[in-house]
C-alpha cells in the first residue's frame, strides 16, 4: 500500500490543474515560425515542481509529496514577477544556491528571487495562492542599446559560497559576467574574438568570422581545480578555479580559468585544445552545444546541429611539439591539455524510415540546435533535447577508463579491455518529429526529479503542454554500495572459480540483448484532430517492426540459444560431477572402513606398548635393587631422613622442656592462688597485657603441636 501512495504522483501530474490551465491558453500563443526551439520552461527543487507560464510571466508550482497525500492534492501557488520580463523565455535556471531563478530569452535575462518558506508543509509564505517576488532585470540596457545582439548562452557561476552571478554568451562573441548587487554593469567581460585587434569587431567582421564558423556558441564549466601557472597573479595556491570550456561553431575548443574569490577573475583563454586522433574535418562543423561531466578525468560532449555527439576525455597533452604549435592567445610554459575523443554517436534525431520493401532507408539533411542537459542522480550520463525530440546517453566506460588510468604504466590488458569495451548506450526517449514531413513540435520543458523518495523520473513536457512521465534508463545507474552478503568470506559455501571470471553469464545475455536503437515515444505534432497520411503511417509502421524485429527478437532468439547452450553445457559439467561424487563417495566409504581398522590397530598397539612399558619398569626395579652400591637419588634420600631424625629428636627435647615448664608454672599458679585472689588486682591495661602474652604463648604451643604433627607424619610415611 505504501509502494501505491508512493507511486500516485506518476498519475496525478499529467492532470493537474496547472496543465489544464496551460492547455487552455495555448490559443493566445502567436506562430512565429514553422520550426520550434526546444526550450526548457520547468525545474524542480527537492519536492517542488515549478513550470514557467510565458503567458501570463508567472511560475505555477506544487509539491510532488502532497501529490501522494489526499490533502490537498490538486493546489497550486503562483509566483507573480514585480518587473515581468519583456522578451519570450527560452529556458528557466536554479542558482547553484537555490535562492534565484534566471528567466533566459533570446533578448535578455532576468532573475527571480524565490520566496521564504514557512508553514506547517514549508510552503512558500506559509501556502498563500498568488506571491509578489522580486524580479531583477540583467544587462537589460545593453540588450536595449544593441538591438542586433543576441543571447546565445547564459548559465550561473557554479560557485555555490559566493556570490550569485550569471554569466551570458551574447552573438558579439564577447563573455560577461553580472552579479546581482548591479545587474547593468558587467564585473567582467571577456572578449573571444580570435582576432588580434579587439576593435576590429564591427559588424562587418563579426559576419565574416561567423561565415567562417570563428564565432563562439558555447560554454561550460568544469570540476573545481587548483589553480595553474597561467593564473600567475590571479589568486594565490590555496584558492580554487572553474576551467571554463568554450566552444567555436568550427568545433574548436577553448579553455579559460575563472575565480571568484576577490571579485571575478578570468585569464586569456587558451586554444585550440588539441584533438586526438586528428580528423580532416576537424570532427565536423556546425557545433551547438558543450557539457562537462563531472568525473575524473573530466569528459566533455561536443554537440553539432546534424545530430553527432564526440565524448571527448581531457588529459594533459604529452606531445610538446604539436602543443607549442597551438594557435593561443597567451604563449607560455603551460601546458595547453588535450582532448581525446573516444567515441561519436550519431543520434537518430527524425526516423529513418524505408520507402519500399528493397529500398534503403532515406538520408534526411536534418539539422536542429541541440541542449545537453546533466543527470543530477548519475554523473555517467546526460540528455539532449531538440526540435525532434528527447535523447538519453549513458556512458558505461568511464569506471573503466578511470581503473585504466589509476593503474601502472604497462598495463597492457587494461588498454585492451577498455578498447574492446563496449561504446555507450543511447536510448531514443521521446520523438515529436518522426519524420522529416512532420510539422515542429519541440518539447518544453525537462528535468530529471532528483528526489530519490520520488522515484527516478523523467518528466518532458511537450508542445501542447501534456505531461509525459518516463522511468530512466535503466542500463545505466551510479554503482550502489556492496552489501556484506555480496562479499562471502573464506568460510562460505560459494565456489572459488566464481572470482576467476571477470563477467558473468548474466551480463553476457546483457550485452547479446543490448539494443543498438529503439522504437521512441511517437507524439503526434500539430493538431489533435488530423490525421497523418496513410503512407507516413505505414513507413512508421514498418520501421517500428523492423525496429522490433531486429532489436528484439532477433537478439531474443540470440540469447535463448546461448543459453541453450550454456544449459547444454551445464548439464554435461553436472553429470560429470555427479559421476565424480559417486566415486568420491565409494572413496570416502572405503577411506573410512580403513581408517576404522586402523583405530583398533592403534589401540591394540597402545594397550600393548602400555604393558611392556610397565614391564620394563619392573625390571629395571629390580635390577636396581640387587646393586650393590647405592644410587644417588637413594643417597639423597638418606641424607635427608637423618637429618629429619635429627631435627625430631631436637624437637622432642623441646617437647619436653616445655612439659616442665608448664608443670611447674602450674605447681606455681596452684600454691599461689589463694593469696592472689585476695591480695592482686589488676587493672584493664595489666589485664589486656597478661592476655596478650597468653596468647602468643597459646599460638606457639599450637604451632609447635602442629610441627610435631607434621613430623610424626612425615616420618611414618
Amino acid at each position: 500500500m505504501a509502494a501505491f501512495s508512493a507511486e500516485r504522483w506518476l498519475d496525478d501530474l499529467p492532470n493537474h490543474a496547472i496543465f489544464k490551465q496551460l492547455r487552455g491558453k495555448l490559443h493566445l500563443e502567436p506562430n512565429l515560425n514553422e520550426r520550434g526551439v526546444a526550450k526548457n520552461l520547468t525545474f524542480c527543487l527537492g519536492g517542488d515542481f515549478f513550470v514557467w507560464d510565458d503567458a501570463d510571466r508567472v511560475f505555477y508550482t506544487t509539491n510532488l509529496r502532497q501529490l501522494n497525500s489526499d490533502d490537498n492534492s490538486g493546489n497550486y501557488q503562483t509566483l507573480l514577477c514585480i518587473n515581468p520580463p519583456l522578451f519570450e523565455v527560452c529556458q528557466v535556471l536554479l542558482s547553484p544556491t537555490q535562492q534565484h531563478v534566471a528567466l533566459i530569452g533570446k533578448r535578455g535575462v532576468s532573475v527571480l528571487e524565490l520566496p521564504q518558506r514557512w508553514g506547517k508543509r514549508s510552503e512558500f509564505e506559509g501556502g498563500r495562492s498568488d506571491i509578489n517576488c522580486k524580479t531583477i532585470p540583467v544587462a537589460e540596457r545593453f540588450f536595449t542599446s544593441s538591438p542586433s545582439v543576441n543571447l546565445r548562452q547564459a548559465a550561473w557561476y557554479p560557485s555555490e559560497t559566493d556570490e550569485p552571478h550569471l554569466v551570458l554568451l551574447s552573438s558579439d562573441n564577447t563573455i560577461r559576467f553580472y552579479g546581482l548587487k548591479s545587474p547593468q554593469t558587467p564585473a567582467k567581460v571577456l572578449s573571444l574574438s580570435q582576432s588580434e585587434d579587439d576593435s576590429s569587431a564591427h559588424p562587418p567582421a563579426r559576419s565574416y568570422a561567423a561565415s567562417l564558423g570563428e564565432i563562439a556558441v558555447a560554454f561550460d564549466f568544469g570540476t573545481i581545480s587548483a589553480p595553474t601557472r597561467q593564473l600567475p597573479g590571479l589568486c594565490s595556491k590555496e584558492q580554487q578555479v572553474y576551467p571554463m570550456y568554450i566552444l567555436y561553431e568550427n568545433g574548436e575548443t577553448y579553455l579559460s580559468y575563472t575565480s571568484q574569490t576577490n571579485g571575478v577573475s578570468l585569464s586569456k583563454p587558451v586554444g585550440p585544445l588539441p584533438m586526438y586522433p586528428a580528423a580532416e574535418d576537424n570532427y565536423g562543423y556546425d557545433a551547438c552545444a558543450i557539457l562537462c561531466l563531472p568525473c575524473v578525468p573530466s569528459i566533455l560532449v561536443i554537440a553539432t546541429e546534424t545530430g553527432t555527439l564526440y565524448h571527448c576525455v581531457v588529459l594533459e597533452s604529452e606531445d610538446e611539439e604539436e602543443t607549442g604549435a597551438v594557435e593561443k592567445w597567451i604563449r607560455g610554459t603551460e601546458a595547453v591539455p588535450a582532448l581525446y575523443v573516444f567515441e561519436c554517436v550519431e543520434l537518430e534525431l527524425t526516423l529513418k524510415v524505408a520507402t519500399g520493401e528493397d529500398e534503403d532507408p532515406q538520408e534526411f539533411d536534418f539539422t536542429c540546435p541541440i541542449r545537453l542537459h546533466r543527470d543530477p542522480l548519475c554523473q555517467h550520463r546526460y540528455h539532449c533535447t531538440h526540435e525532434a525530440g528527447v535523447h538519453g546517453v549513458g556512458l558505461i566506460w568511464v569506471n573503466k577508463l578511470q581503473k585504466f588510468l589509476q593503474s601502472g604504466e604497462e598495463d597492457k590488458d587494461g588498454l585492451q579491455e577498455l578498447a574492446a569495451e563496449k561504446r555507450c548506450i543511447v536510448e531514443h526517449i521521446l520523438c515529436t518529429r518522426p519524420l522529416l514531413t512532420s510539422q515542429s513540435s519541440p518539447v518544453r520543458g525537462f528535468l530529471i526529479v532528483s528526489d530519490l523518495s520520488l522515484g527516478a523520473t523523467m518528466i518532458c513536457i511537450t508542445s501542447n503542454f501534456e505531461c509525459i512521465l518516463l522511468p530512466l534508463l535503466s542500463s545505466v545507474r551510479p554503482p550502489s554500495p556492496p552489501l556484506l552478503c555480496s562479499h562471502p568470506g573464506p568460510g562460505s559455501g560459494s565456489s572459488p572459480l566464481r572470482g576467476l571470471a571477470d563477467d558473468s553469464f548474466e551480463q553476457h545475455i546483457r550485452n547479446i540483448l543490448a539494443r543498438s536503437s529503439t522504437n521512441p515515444l511517437v507524439l503526434k505534432a500539430g493538431d489533435k484532430d488530423m490525421s497523418p497520411p496513410p503512407p507516413e503511417c505505414l513507413q512508421l509502421l514498418s520501421r517500428a517492426t523492423q525496429v522490433f524485429r531486429e532489436e528484439y527478437i532477433l537478439k531474443q532468439d540470440m540469447a535463448r540459444e546461448e543459453m541453450q547452450r550454456r544449459v547444454k553445457l551445464l548439464t554435461g559439467q553436472k553429470n560429470k560431477q555427479l559421476e565424480e561424487m559417486a566415486l568420491c563417495k565409494e572413496d570416502q566409504m572405503s577411506l573410512r572402513e580403513a581408517a576404522e581398522r586402523l583405530a583398533d590397530k592403534y589401540e591394540d598397539a597402545k594397550y600393548r606398548q602400555e604393558t611392556i612399558m610397565n614391564r620394563v619398569k619392573k625390571v629395571l626395579g629390580s635390577l636396581q635393587s640387587q646393586l650393590p652400591i647405592l644410587s644417588n637419588s637413594e643417597k639423597d634420600m638418606r641424607k635427608e631422613l637423618q637429618t629429619i631424625s635429627d631435627q625430631l629428636k631436637h624437637l622432642d627435647n623441646s617437647i619436653k622442656q616445655v612439659n616442665m615448664k608448664m608443670e611447674y608454672q602450674k605447681t606455681q599458679v596452684d600454691k599461689n592462688a589463694p593469696a592472689a585472689r585476695t591480695t592482686v588486682s589488676l587493672n584493664a591495661h595489666q589485664k589486656k597485657v597478661v592476655q596478650d602474652v597468653l596468647r602468643e604463648q597459646g599460638q606457639q604451643i599450637g604451632d609447635m603441636m602442629k610441627q610435631i604433627k607434621d613430623i610424626k607424619n612425615h616420618v611414618s610415611f
